[in-house]
């Protein structure tokens, strides 16, 4: 483990730990990370968004933004994302998108057919929003696969699965499948095939404890060292769709976010860190996962406003999603939600040069003090 432990301290942020509490000894819950929100989305194309911003401005305004690709945002020191899944059992029903018929001349669109196969697909928005970085569930999991193993030693990764199949009630719109037992059933078995042994699963957080709760309230999460190299899954969801999920499930490959208590409850979703300050700090306190945002709808990064992100810091939230680890030029505010610090050489490749995760406010507190670096980070591939 000598390896991991001293990619682990070239990846220590600012506040890294005392004599109190060493690298190796850090837990899951000892640390914040940064994350990006619908972490697949492109922009809207132009046309199309010009049309969406006449009949319905604010809605255009809060879809206004686009992310990297997810190889390259975990390159950045990203590490929680988000993924938006459509069950497509046949294959098809996404592939031909209303939008593209508003558009004269359309970028490509689909080039290879993957819209045309079976398996889950990644988008926003059916038919508006439908533009996305890897088009398939499938291949979102071989880009994070194949980056994880070019990063030997990388910190786990949580992935957060919303699982939409709301109706959009206007004319032409595709009409998403429901999730039930056999869309439950297949998406557990694309995340085994797509990732396998690199998943973290509840059954190995539950070890020996009554349940999946009592381990992570009573015993805690385990060492980074342990879940390196490795994705946590997370179902983003209703109480009601959880448990829909859970029902009756065996070696559940997703961690549900199920209320504080539940057997089932270890991840929490918890979006407005300023309104559910005191409550995000309780459930970091008594060992759950949090994940919040630093910002939505374009909002804070049109208007400048710093105090959301600063209260998902402060929180103690395990995971601040934002859709701005950059910078947006085309605002003037300059906003940004940094963990890392990044440069990009006059080559073009992505070089890290200062940390990926904040030792936790809350959990670890005053233990945490700086740690020196004994070599400079190297330049990580693209």
């Amino acid at each position: 483990m000598i390896w991991i432990k001293r990619l682990l301290l070239l990846l220590v942020t600012l506040g890294g730990c005392s004599s109190e509490l060493s690298v190796d000894e850090l837990r899951y819950n000892d640390i914040q990370v940064l994350g990006s929100h619908n972490s697949y989305k492109q922009a809207i194309d132009t046309e199309l968004f010009a049309t969406l911003t006449q009949s319905n401005p604010e809605l255009a305004q809060s879809l206004d933004y686009a992310h990297l690709t997810l190889e390259q945002q975990l390159t950045f020191g990203i590490r929680a994302l988000e993924l938006d899944i459509y069950y497509d059992p046949e294959g098809g029903l996404y592939a031909r998108p209303l939008g593209l018929s508003l558009i004269e001349t359309a970028r490509p669109y689909d080039a290879d057919g993957e819209m045309l196969q079976p398996g889950f697909k990644v988008l926003h928005v059916q038919d508006m929003d439908f533009r996305s970085n890897c088009l398939t569930f499938a291949s979102c999991l071989s880009r994070l696969k194949n980056w994880s193993e070019k990063n030997p030693g990388h910190l786990p990764v949580m992935v957060s699965i919303n699982a939409k199949d709301d109706v959009i009630d206007q004319p032409g719109f595709v009409v998403p499948l429901k999730f039930d037992t056999l869309a439950w059933d297949a998406l557990d078995a694309e995340l085994r095939t797509g990732l396998g042994d690199k998943l973290i699963l509840p059954a190995e957080i539950k070890g020996e404890a009554e349940n999946l709760n009592t381990a992570i309230v009573e015993s805690g999460w385990p060492p980074l060292t342990v879940l390196a190299n490795r994705f946590l899954f997370v179902l983003d969801e209703s109480t009601e769709k959880n448990s829909s999920y859970l029902n009756g499930r065996e070696n559940a490959v997703l961690f549900p976010n199920m209320p504080e208590g539940d057997p089932d409850s270890a991840v929490r979703i918890v979006n407005r860190p300023i309104e559910d300050m005191d409550s995000i700090k309780d459930l970091v306190e008594q060992g759950y996962l949090v994940r919040t945002r630093a910002d939505a709808n374009t909002s804070e990064a049109r208007s400048g406003d710093t105090r959301r992100r600063d209260a998902a810091w402060s929180s103690g939230a395990h995971f601040i999603s934002t859709d701005y680890y950059l910078p947006d030029a085309r605002f003037e505010s300059g906003y940004t939600v940094a963990t890392p610090v990044i440069e990009l050489s006059a080559e073009g490749e992505l070089k890290m040069l200062d940390r990926v995760f904040n030792c936790n406010p809350v959990s670890v507190g005053s233990r945490c003090s700086e740690i020196e670096r004994n070599e400079e980070p190297s330049e990580i591939e693209q």
